[in-house]
Formats: structure tokens, C-alpha cells, sequence
């Protein structure tokens, strides 16, 4: 498998093997009265970050129009001015917000919507077509999947979209969507801590990129934080909402900090940074994956595009992991 780049799904488009994450840059906004961004930003070095990733290769950047209600769209508008030759952009559609308030109200499935929405995001964006347009909604209802497949398929012949896929953990629900001509991508959550086999077997099935959110664990993976570490109330981790298994009232979970311990020596082999480590083996699950971790400086776009450079893991790593974790291999 290439170590640089890799396919889109059956949309055939190309993008480097590590994307670039846009929901931090968003700044902040707020989701049922709780902070559901990465605290402040600055745009200037944002904007820096991008420039810096694209530099280093990396040509797949992921957004969504509720990220800080529109601002990381505006701001990857802005960085990519001049250079949309260069990258595949994805963004993602389907729960309502307000951007005078900064707060998320709700989520709209309907054809309408999706229309108005669509329109929207590539007028914060900037351009004439979004390459990878995805559902924002996990749990949509199974019943409404035809209806969104047509609308998605008439945008796509319309030349707004190229393909489209689900943000979605729920593998019947990701199959359920592959039956779309232009479907092409699955996101979903997976990194070495949290393996999703029957996400990948989906995939696989029906020939989708395996797009990786929280390939880093929400920033468990970097290595930033300990036992002691309190994360603020601005950040969404500092409230540590539910879905959040990462981090418990706004402190990593003792849990997943002890399973990172016992495998970060293989993490790390070869000159890796634990960051570079988890990558890669992301890389070396499937040949389908494509992580995109979070990034807000030309620092972090550094450190991750360097992962590139590495490469997978190789076999007997993951098998090693596997058996330190006591996982059963798939």
C-alpha cells in the first residue's frame, strides 16, 4: 500500500493517507448550553497550519458547517484561496445551528435542507463543488436513507458534489448508504485504542474509505496529557460529554491512559513521536483508512504529516499490539 496517498472509496479521487481535521479551528460554539469546540483560536496561525500541512503533502482536509457555526469553513476558504487545485475537501451537513448565537439547535434531514445547506457551505468555502459531502447525523433514521440517497445523487449531478458518504459509527447503517452509486466514504471512530472491525469489513464490502475521527483518541494519543491533567471548561473535553469515552469530567480516563502505557513502547519504535506511532498503525489496518487528526498549528500539521514519512506499522507490530491489549484479531 502507498505510504503517501490513497484512494477516496469508489469515488477514485486521490488524497494524501493522513487528511487534516478543521474542527478545532472552528473556534468556539455551543451545543445544549456546553462548549462543543476546542477553545479559542487564532485565525492567523490557523491559517498558517494549513499552508503548512499542504506543504508537507497532505491534500484532505475535513470539515463541517457547524464547526464554530461556519467559521472553519470560512477559514479553510481562506487558507485555500488560490490552491483548491491541490486538495479534496469533505464537509458535512445535517444538523442545524445559529451563527449569530454560536449555538446548535437541532438537525434537518430533508431534501430541502440539504439543498439549502449544501449551498451554504460552498458559499463559506469558496468554491463550486464539495468533493466528499457527509451525513452529520449518526443515527439517522434507516428509513430516511433512499430519500437522502436521491437528493445526494441529484447534487452530484448537478456538479455541486462528487460523492458523498455518513459520519456514523453504526456499520448497518454505513451498508445501508453503499447502495448510493456516488457513496463513497464512511467516517467513523477508530484508532488503536478502539478498533472497528465491523466498520472495516463494510468497507471492504462495499469498496468505501474508512475516513478515521478521533485517530488520535481526542488528543489522548499525543502523549499531552497524564493522570493530573484537567482540561478546560471552554474545551468540549473539559465537560466531557457521554460520547466521550476518552475523557471523564474533563480528565483522561484512567482506563484508556493505562492501556496507552503498556503499548507505547511499540508506539514509538523506530523514531516516532506516540503521535507519529498511532498513525501509523491506522495506516497498517486497512488499506482503506485515511485518519484525520485534529490540527491547529503548523507544529501539530508538522508532527502529523511526519507520520507520512514513517509509514505503517508493520505486521508483527500489530499483532504485538493486539496481544497486549488481549484484543482478538480480525
Amino acid at each position: 500500500m502507498s505510504t503517501s496517498f490513497r484512494t477516496l472509496g469508489r469515488s477514485g479521487l486521490q488524497v494524501s493517507a493522513i487528511g487534516f481535521g478543521a474542527w478545532a479551528i472552528g473556534g468556539p460554539f455551543m451545543a445544549r448550553g456546553k462548549p462543543a469546540g476546542w477553545g479559542q483560536v487564532d485565525d492567523e496561525e490557523s491559517v498558517a497550519a494549513v499552508h503548512r500541512a499542504l506543504d508537507l503533502g497532505v491534500t484532505f482536509f475535513d470539515t463541517a458547517d457547524v464547526y464554530g457555526t461556519g467559521h472553519s469553513e470560512r477559514v479553510l476558504s481562506r487558507a485555500l484561496s488560490g490552491r483548491w487545485d491541490e486538495v479534496v475537501i469533505a464537509t458535512k451537513f445535517g444538523l442545524t445551528f445559529d451563527a449569530a448565537t454560536r449555538t446548535l439547535t437541532g438537525q434537518d434531514v430533508s431534501p430541502g435542507y440539504i439543498r439549502q445547506a449544501c449551498r451554504a457551505s460552498l458559499e463559506r468555502l469558496g468554491t463550486d463543488h464539495i468533493d466528499l459531502y457527509q451525513l452529520h447525523v449518526g443515527d439517522a433514521p434507516l428509513e430516511r436513507v433512499d430519500e437522502l440517497i436521491a437528493t445526494l445523487e441529484e447534487l452530484v449531478d448537478e456538479g455541486l458534489i462528487r460523492a458523498y458518504g455518513w459520519s456514523t459509527d453504526d456499520p448497518e447503517r454505513a451498508a445501508a448508504f453503499a447502495k448510493g452509486p456516488h457513496c463513497a466514504a464512511v467516517q467513523h471512530n477508530l484508532n488503536v485504542l478502539h478498533d472497528a472491525p465491523a466498520m472495516l469489513t463494510v468497507c471492504d464490502t462495499h469498496e468505501l474509505a474508512s475516513v478515521n475521527r478521533g485517530p488520535l483518541a481526542m488528543g489522548l494519543l499525543s502523549g499531552k496529557y497524564g493522570p493530573e491533567s484537567r482540561l478546560p471548561m471552554d474545551d468540549v473535553r473539559g465537560d466531557s460529554p457521554q460520547w466521550m469515552t476518552f475523557f471523564r469530567d474533563g480528565r483522561p480516563a484512567p482506563e484508556f491512559l493505562a492501556m496507552l502505557d503498556a503499548i507505547r513502547d511499540i508506539l514509538t519504535s523506530g523514531g516516532r513521536t506516540l503521535a507519529q506511532g498511532a498513525l501509523g498503525w491506522l495506516l497498517a489496518r486497512s488499506g482503506r483508512t485515511v485518519p484525520i487528526p485534529g490540527i491547529r498549528t503548523p507544529g501539530q500539521a508538522e508532527q502529523n504529516a511526519g507520520a507520512l514519512r514513517h509509514g505503517p506499522l508493520d505486521p508483527a507490530q500489530l499483532a504485538q499490539i493486539d496481544e497486549v491489549l488481549e484484543r482478538q484479531v480480525n
